[in-house]
């Protein structure tokens, strides 16, 4: 359904982060004094300790981080996508690009020659299905500008940037090459929230991301209330479409809203027992970027991403397994 000549629908830009996945007892957790439920950022002796007490422990690893879950979902919905992000020349930076490519993501960024690791999560999932993450970032804080593959970027429809980049200096400016690239190069510039502490800590500089660059803006109701500062959401829904031409705001099991250019829409979610929320909002950009790029309206491309979501809540993970892009025309109707 791909409706330019363009090579790629997507390029994204974010932390490339390994997901080692493992089933443990709640003696594990609270022998190693973590907050069952909770994401806890650690240096690499910490995980290098966590991980040598599971080595009896069966393990499952995926190529992740929040853009990268996008970007997969947009292949796994028939899409072409390119990911950039930075991995050492490390086990675990083989493993990530050799998934990568195995799940048809475009993956050309040069490893890190240096002595830090790969940025691995460790997700620890304990009898009653709670999930335990300690995050060590490694050298995906590395990214750097000379990372971004511009001919690449000007071969695609959309460029997709996460919030999270903005916390470190180095990521930060790929991300303002990779916007300053894309609106030279007249591709449209997609951007996640990512998370509502981002969007308190760095309201001002996500506003001026929001007016100067972006041409389409991803975020959930409590990152679009924090950021426009209106307890309604309604209000700050309307507020938001003033300030960019399409929005698309997610709702948790209500669904989302689409908004362009001040006129909001709301688009209904699936109804499905949700046993884990974590990916759902990824999962979402990655439909709707499908869709955007394929020939889909925007409230088709809203229904593509609810889908996609609900398909995420109802599996243990932050990535969704299969390809679904046969079902497609079932669900946009």
């Amino acid at each position: 359904m791909k409706t330019s000549s363009k090579r790629f629908n997507v390029f994204g830009v974010g932390n490339a982060m390994v997901d080692i996945l493992a089933l443990v007892p709640d003696e594990f957790i609270q022998d190693e004094s973590l907050d069952k439920g909770g994401m806890r950022l650690v240096d690499a002796a910490t995980q290098a300790s966590l991980m040598e007490k599971l080595t009896d422990t069966p393990l499952k690893m995926r190529s992740g981080g929040s853009a990268a879950n996008t970007i997969l979902a947009i292949a796994q919905s028939g899409g072409a996508a390119i990911y950039t992000g930075k991995v050492s020349d490390d086990e675990n930076g083989k493993f990530y690009r050799q998934d990568m490519i195995e799940a048809n993501v475009g993956f050309e960024v040069a490893p890190a020659h240096v002595y830090v690791p790969t940025g691995t999560c460790l997700v620890l999932t304990t009898p009653d299905a709670e999930r335990t993450m300690c995050t060590h970032l490694g050298v995906s804080t590395s990214l750097a500008e000379t990372d971004i593959h511009v001919d690449h970027l000007a071969d695609s429809d959309m460029v997709y940037v996460e919030g999270y980049l903005w916390d470190v200096e180095s990521p930060r400016q790929a991300s303002v090459r990779t916007m300053e690239e894309a609106k030279r190069a007249g591709v449209r510039i997609s951007y996640t929230f990512s998370d509502p502490f981002l969007v308190n800590r760095f309201t001002d500089d996500f506003r001026n991301i929001t007016r100067e660059y972006c041409d389409v803006i991803f975020c959930n109701a409590e990152e679009i209330q924090h950021f426009i500062g209106d307890e309604s959401l309604e209000g700050a829904c309307r507020a938001l479409g003033e300030m960019v031409e399409l929005a698309f705001v997610t709702n948790g099991a209500d669904g989302c809203f689409v908004v362009r250019r001040g006129e909001m829409t709301h688009v209904p979610g699936f109804s499905v027992k949700a046993i884990d929320t974590v990916g759902a909002g990824d999962a979402f950009a990655g439909g709707v970027l499908y869709g955007l790029t394929n020939g889909l309206d925007d409230i088709q491309a809203a229904k593509w991403g609810n889908f996609l979501a609900s398909r995420i809540v109802t599996i243990q993970g932050a990535r969704l397994d299969g390809d679904f892009h046969g079902k497609l025309a079932e669900v946009i109707g």
